[in-house]
């Protein structure tokens, strides 16, 4: 009798216990959540000022008038840049908007004052469309530096302020327009999906923004979730990521779009990018298997790389770097870091794809796909003062992966 009574005791007491932490993860993950997922607020805060006429664009009338435009699944990492997946029309998206920081305090003590999201107080009111051209003009100049094609850039983004397509552009259409210039990775967006490497832009309204949806990310691998993440060795979760892959002459094409985008950074239409973080979450695919950038914050505009290491004092060169693989060295003589970097954007895409290429590729041609790999991640210094051996390496790792898939379907 008495062991039957300590058993249920011991259950009863197991019982409470998996209720008790059960209810404390439940609250964690409820607390994480309306903290981080704030859409209904940033809708608001948009409706808000469009029917103020503060602000206009593409996508208002849809979403605040109609309610056509619909945030779905909430991705958000950081509570004041919203993420979710949208739907408008026919249209799957990615809906993107700022918001005002989260107050943080402890108990007893005063809560901060939120800081407040974008005003939209630019242009002001009276400004002609040839001023705000000139506007957006000096603005890219001062991203991107003196580039022939400026003028024709900033023709692109009045295209683009022009929501309702009624050929000019309203006060309110400027101020959403110059509200999104104001963040790169709209700008980066802009520049470069003509060429297909970026989710092309749906529409918008103030700084929220949607984009067209890249059904396959990351390019590889699993995103696991962070608790199990920081027990796997990265040996281990370098080797598992390359079993959730497609099939080899899928992969050749998927990278093929990434050289690609190496290439027309390098020198491009305006002017020369480097792209400072090749992880695989950076890139998605499309169902027809082309790559796409899915985060523009991993590019920057080499001038601006170069601004910014001229200002960086440095010990060592470790000292010497700009996201999280754009490096220069350091100058022990100034204590300040160079302006040239370390390695081209072309060998670091390589080194991105080595194990994602080799794992699966046909036994003919793996010799000489690793051998030229390996040549492309050797590649050291300012790729501007190698251009030969750089389109050389480049042109040559094209034209092997294309003499593979060139007859297949996946081509």
């Amino acid at each position: 009798m008495a062991r039957i009574s300590f058993v249920r005791v011991k259950y009863l007491f197991l019982t409470w216990l998996t209720v008790l932490v059960g209810s404390w993860v439940l609250y964690v993950q409820y607390s994480t959540y309306t903290e981080l997922c704030r859409g209904h607020e940033c809708r608001n805060a948009i409706c808000d000022k469009y029917r103020k006429g503060i602000i206009d664009g593409s996508a208002c009338s849809s979403l605040c008038d109609k309610e056509t435009l619909y945030m779905g699944r909430c991705l958000s990492t950081l509570p004041n840049n919203q993420v979710y997946t949208g739907s408008w029309g026919d249209h799957d998206g990615i809906i993107r908007c700022k918001l005002g920081e989260v107050a943080h305090y402890e108990l007893g003590e005063e809560p901060e004052p939120r800081r407040e999201a974008p005003v939209f107080d630019k242009p002001t009111r009276g400004t002609s469309v040839e001023k705000f051209r000139e506007m957006v003009f000096n603005h890219l100049k001062s991203k991107l530096g003196e580039q022939a094609n400026l003028a024709s850039l900033v023709s692109q983004i009045l295209s683009v302020a022009d929501g309702n397509r009624d050929g000019r552009v309203s006060l309110p259409e400027a101020r959403s327009t110059w509200a999104l210039l104001q963040m790169d990775e709209v700008l980066l967006g802009l520049l470069l999906q003509d060429r297909g490497h970026t989710p092309r832009l749906l529409g918008y309204c103030g700084d929220l923004y949607m984009t067209e949806r890249i059904p396959y990310g990351p390019l590889y691998g699993l995103s696991l979730p962070w608790p199990l993440a920081s027990w796997v060795p990265s040996g281990v979760q370098r080797t598992v990521d390359q079993w959730f892959t497609p099939s080899w002459p899928r992969k050749a094409k998927i990278s093929m779009g990434l050289l690609e985008l190496v290439e027309d950074v390098f020198h491009g239409t305006y002017g020369s990018f480097l792209i400072c973080d090749v992880a695989a979450a950076r890139f998605g695919y499309t169902d027809r298997h082309e790559l796409r950038l899915t985060d523009t914050r991993a590019v920057v505009p080499e001038d601006e790389f170069r601004r910014a290491m001229r200002a960086l004092r440095c010990e060592t060169d470790a000292d010497c770097v700009y996201g999280t693989d754009c490096r220069t060295s350091c100058d022990p003589s100034e204590r300040r870091c160079r302006e040239e970097p370390v390695q081209p954007n072309l060998a670091k895409a390589c080194g991105a794809l080595k194990d994602y290429l080799l794992r699966g590729a046909p036994a003919a041609m793996r010799e000489e796909l690793e051998r030229q790999l390996y040549a492309c991640m050797a590649l050291k210094g300012n790729a501007g003062q190698m251009n030969m051996e750089h389109s050389l390496i480049l042109n040559n790792l094209k034209a092997l992966l294309w003499r593979q898939i060139s007859h297949t379907k996946d081509s």
